[in-house]
């Protein structure tokens, strides 16, 4: 699994970007957001990436933020999102802005996106709602701090594991924030999972 692109911005088009890395071009699907945040053609750049395998195609998505990545995980769960919808949602709404639509049950907020109906915005409403934790303040303000999840590589890959066994995203965050720490940096992805999973419960 390719789980994050370090290279050079080679070129970008409406809803994708090429980083050449090495010398070989990776086609990465992207939201405006995340195209707009890359910068200009020839820079270094750190692309999150979720890759999608199908039967007759393997593609790549990319994020500017593990953040983004995260969420495009949650929405493509839902039924009736796929990574189209999922990427036109985050093209729309910043994290934290979604984050707070989903918590509020704001439906219309969600539907600005280009492809969601009200129906569909219900949906992810109601689906998502208890799986993300209280809504998120602004940084430096009093109140519930937003979800800490992890970056990438291990952590990443551990805090999946965690979300498929049932756990909610703010409890599967805390729980390999908590394991990464106390194993460090260079703790294998089996270590990692499984003293998560001892946090989680309990």
């Amino acid at each position: 699994m390719i789980a994050k692109l370090k290279g050079r911005l080679d070129s970008t088009g409406i809803d994708h970007a090429i980083i050449d890395v090495g010398g070989v071009g990776y086609l990465v699907g992207a939201s405006s957001r995340t195209l707009a945040a890359l910068g200009p053609v020839g820079e270094a750049v750190t692309v999150h990436t979720e890759m999608l395998v199908a039967e007759d195609s393997i593609r790549l998505v990319g994020f500017a933020r593990a953040e983004e990545r995260d969420w495009f995980r949650l929405l493509t769960g839902v039924q009736g999102v796929g990574s189209r919808v999922a990427l036109a949602i985050l093209s729309a709404l910043e994290p934290i802005e979604l984050h707070r639509a989903v918590v509020t049950g704001d439906k219309a907020m969600i539907a600005r996106a280009n492809g969601v109906g009200p129906k569909l915005a219900q949906r992810i409403v109601n689906e998502l709602k208890d799986r993300i934790g209280a809504a998120p303040t602004p940084m430096g303000a009093p109140g519930t701090a937003p979800i800490a999840i992890p970056a990438a590589g291990h952590a990443a890959d551990a805090l999946s594991a965690l979300q498929n066994l049932g756990f909610r995203p703010a409890e599967a965050s805390t729980a390999v924030a908590a394991a990464e720490e106390e194993l460090g940096e260079g703790a294998t992805l089996d270590a990692l999972v499984r003293l998560a999973l001892r946090k989680a419960a309990k």
